[in-house]
């Protein structure tokens, strides 16, 4: 039976717990590791109730409402960005939830939530060449692969290909 995934809001004690797991290799996994970073940004946007806004967002991951993660979304553009832009998606789950379908179902749920709230046409998602079970959540959301951007991301001492990924208002979440 697929877990039972929500998202909501974050709470100062999601945040806690994030922000300490993310702190080690583990906590962050592999693909998310970009060394020690300072931990006060996510603090003050939520002190500053700037969680959600206009031009970017960050909610929980819930499963049977336990923290498992969370998502976030920015603007991104391919053009002028008055007019050309798009959102773009990231999460990060937490080590005991990953594995279990709870990206995908996730992903999926914030896909929804942007084109019911938001005039976006595109949403856009980037991964780790290697990291084959995001692409397969990716693509069992609806995601179509557009490409390969070489070399795009500098991560545990090397350079590392990350691939596009976009889903079209109107294509199945």
């Amino acid at each position: 039976m697929p877990p039972s995934v929500i998202l909501r809001p974050l709470s100062p004690d999601d945040i806690e717990t994030l922000l300490a797991e993310r702190l080690t290799p583990d906590g962050a996994g592999a693909f998310q590791w970009f060394g020690l970073e300072a931990r006060t940004a996510l603090r003050a946007k939520a002190s500053a109730d700037e969680l959600v806004t206009a031009e970017a967002g960050a909610l929980a991951v819930a499963v049977d409402g336990a923290l498992a993660g969370s998502v976030e979304w920015f603007r991104g553009a391919w053009g002028r960005p008055e007019t050309s832009w798009c959102w773009t998606i990231a999460i990060g789950l937490r080590p005991d939830a990953r594995g279990h379908g709870v990206g995908r179902a996730a992903q999926a749920q914030l896909v929804d939530y942007l084109f019911a709230h938001t005039r976006a046409e595109r949403v856009q998602a980037f991964t780790d060449h290697a990291n084959v079970a995001e692409q397969r959540a990716l693509e069992a959301c609806g995601f179509a692969r557009e490409g390969t951007i070489r070399r795009a991301q500098w991560r545990a001492g090397a350079w590392h290909d990350q691939l596009i990924y976009s889903i079209l208002r109107g294509e199945s979440a």
